[in-house]
């Protein structure tokens, strides 16, 4: 059985169904058959320039009269959506598109095959090794394909999987089946059909940001929840947004300056100075709670007092806006001043006073090989506070850090994987899971020990699988899901009321 590729390049041609997409397409471009049982619909573009460059921008063909819509970054950390008919209507950084061919177009070279019904078109831009590829149009009409490392040192002659494309009938269907089959090729992410949705989209929640900004105080979180709370709308899940580390820039004098950012844009020059929270959420009582975590007093009390299932805390993937401060206090960390270097489509869009700032001023970036022990010793620190997650911002500044570390996509991949290396749940079949973690640190033998109360499933994330798990010094049986990294670990009831588990796990 002779199955026939529904996307063909030939003759200068991108064909869908018979039906031509782009006219002009250089002798330089290929398009190669996704395989696989029901993958007829769909092809991988690459294209050889014959010079190697960290950089290269190539011309896909000409796009006239189709309708599309298209995705695309208009600033580095954010996208939105444009419509248009040609090439010339493509902007940079593009990074989604569904285009529409019609069954007949005058002077467009379409040939008509097929019925009278549109087909569609998805192109979808990926990461090919240590490249990143995005569309672009130019005043041509021509549809291109830029493709970057980051670093001037990581160089390829040529892509051979930039964009894949996919066709169909239903312009639903077919973006969910693209994405599908990259799913399939790519084995890097999962489709959401096999994705279990968090609890707390069920719950009404707030986040500090828009009423506080990084003033925010944990006085000021309580107020808020009352107020919402007096108004018939009380939260179950909470974020503590920007606002609640130590933070510092070069001209901070210790005495005059809190280490909160207070002005407009000055957050973005700040730097990380340590991993607890700051003035404004330390406890101010005496006696008992001397000793006990600000941020875990305010956690309690939320939990306790306001009703709030879940908090989460943010912090930005570098630690915060300016990264960490490669100061004596966070050398453990071997942070070191980068100087962001954005792709040209980014720059070419919109200019962004976050990277004006640190394009100047530098961004502490705690080297690779450290990111682990940053993030264990974070996230440890707030899951002893009682947090329950993170919310992780500014992600997109990594890639444009890439230089001297492989390039954008190699030190991206790097952060994220160590981002993932170690986070506790708690009890997996409790409604408030993190409160059964009391405490949690991470030693040099690469253990994580905890202090942990109940009984049943208490669960951590880790980035691999544990060597062994010990409850109490005895080893213990254990299961590991390597598609999402949790640990489970099956706490028996205790003999003791308010006994509380020694449990350590080994990587």
């Amino acid at each position: 059985m002779t199955v026939t590729p529904q996307i063909t390049v030939s003759d200068g041609r991108l064909a869908v169904r018979g039906r031509t997409v782009l006219t002009g397409v250089p002798e330089n471009v290929t398009a190669a058959h996704a395989s696989g049982a029901g993958l007829v619909d769909g092809a991988f573009v690459g294209a050889d320039a014959g010079e190697a460059k960290s950089h290269h921008v190539f011309t896909f063909g000409t796009l006239q009269e189709c309708r599309f819509m298209c995705l695309f970054r208009f600033k580095l950390w954010w996208m939105t959506q444009r419509m248009g008919s040609s090439g010339r209507d493509v902007p940079l950084e593009t990074q989604f598109m569904l285009i529409e061919v019609p069954a007949t177009a005058a002077g467009a070279g379409h040939d008509g095959g097929g019925d009278g019904e549109p087909v569609y078109v998805v192109m979808l831009p990926l990461l090919e090794g240590k490249f990143r590829a995005a569309l672009q149009g130019n005043e041509h009409d021509e549809l291109q394909i830029c493709i970057e490392s980051g670093d001037k040192t990581v160089q390829t002659e040529q892509g051979v999987n930039m964009v894949y494309i996919h066709a169909g009938t239903n312009p639903f269907d077919t973006i969910t089946q693209a994405i599908k089959a990259v799913e399939k090729r790519m084995q890097t992410f999962h489709h959401r059909d096999k994705k279990k949705m968090p609890s707390f989209l069920d719950w009404f929640g707030w986040c500090t940001w828009d009423a506080f900004y990084t003033d925010v105080t944990a006085d000021g979180v309580k107020q808020g929840l009352r107020s919402l709370a007096n108004g018939g709308a009380p939260p179950r899940f909470l974020i503590i947004d920007d606002g609640w580390q130590q933070i510092g820039t070069e001209d901070d004098d210790t005495d005059e300056h809190p280490a909160v950012a207070v002005q407009e844009g000055a957050q973005f020059a700040s730097r990380l100075t340590g991993i607890k929270e700051n003035v404004k959420f330390q406890s101010k009582n005496g006696g008992a709670g001397e000793d006990t975590p600000g941020l875990r007093m305010l956690v309690e009390e939320v939990k306790g007092e306001h009703g709030v299932r879940q908090v989460y805390v943010w912090h930005a993937m570098a630690g915060y806006w300016g990264g960490v401060a490669p100061a004596p206090a966070m050398e453990r960390y071997e942070a070191a001043l980068a100087y962001p270097v954005q792709s040209p489509g980014v720059t070419a869009n919109q200019a962004d006073i976050v990277m004006d700032s640190l394009s100047v001023l530098g961004l502490g970036l705690v080297h690779p090989r450290k990111v682990l022990d940053f993030y264990d010793e974070l996230h440890a620190y707030l899951a002893s506070c009682g947090v329950d997650g993170v919310k992780v911002d500014v992600q997109n500044i990594i890639e444009t850090l890439g230089a001297g570390h492989g390039g954008r996509v190699a030190l991206t991949r790097a952060y994220h994987r160590r981002a993932r290396g170690f986070a506790p749940v708690g009890l997996l079949d409790m409604f408030n899971a993190g409160g059964a973690v009391e405490e949690c640190a991470v030693d040099a033998a690469a253990a994580v020990a905890l202090r942990v109360r109940g009984c049943g499933r208490f669960g951590a994330y880790f980035s691999r699988r544990p060597a062994r798990c010990a409850l109490d010094g005895a080893d213990v049986g254990f299961t590991y899901d390597g598609d999402t990294g949790l640990v489970a670990v099956d706490l028996p009831v205790p003999e003791q009321e308010m006994y509380r588990w020694n449990l350590e796990i080994h990587v």
